[in-house]
């Protein structure tokens, strides 16, 4: 698939480094717990941490106890693609950047409780955050 914005591989590793290569050009999974925007609580967005491409506002993230930055809704549905993924022997929607193609996690329909009944369960360091002024 073409998208707007395609680097070489060479190029995405350099401008990366080595953990956001691994999750956004590789779809590895950061662990649980970890990630520094989970206990994120400000306003503001969030970006795909390749290529800038807005993809959460705030007011959409909630506390799901997945371990993982969780938002029931994308900015707009454009800013994401979502592909199905049948690894682990199991049957899951990926979600990826729709801009550069990069992967940003999985979204499971249950969010419940949330507007949309959605779960976009998203690696941390797939993402920039920036406050709002």
């Amino acid at each position: 698939m073409g998208y707007e914005v395609e680097k070489s591989d060479e190029e995405w590793r350099a401008e990366l480094g080595e953990e956001r290569y691994a999750v956004l050009r590789q779809a590895a999974t950061e662990r649980a717990w970890t990630g520094e925007l989970l206990d994120e609580d400000r306003a503001g967005l969030y970006a795909c941490a390749a290529c800038g491409n807005e993809l959460f506002r705030s007011g959409t993230k909630f506390d799901s106890h997945c371990g993982w930055p969780s938002f029931y809704d994308a900015v707009r549905p454009e800013a994401v693609e979502l592909l199905p993924d049948h690894s682990l022997g199991m049957e899951r929607t990926e979600v990826r950047c729709a801009r550069c193609g990069s992967h940003l996690g999985h979204v499971f329909p249950d969010g419940f409780g949330t507007p949309t009944g959605n779960r976009y369960c998203m690696n941390s360091v797939a993402l920039d955050f920036t406050p709002e002024s």
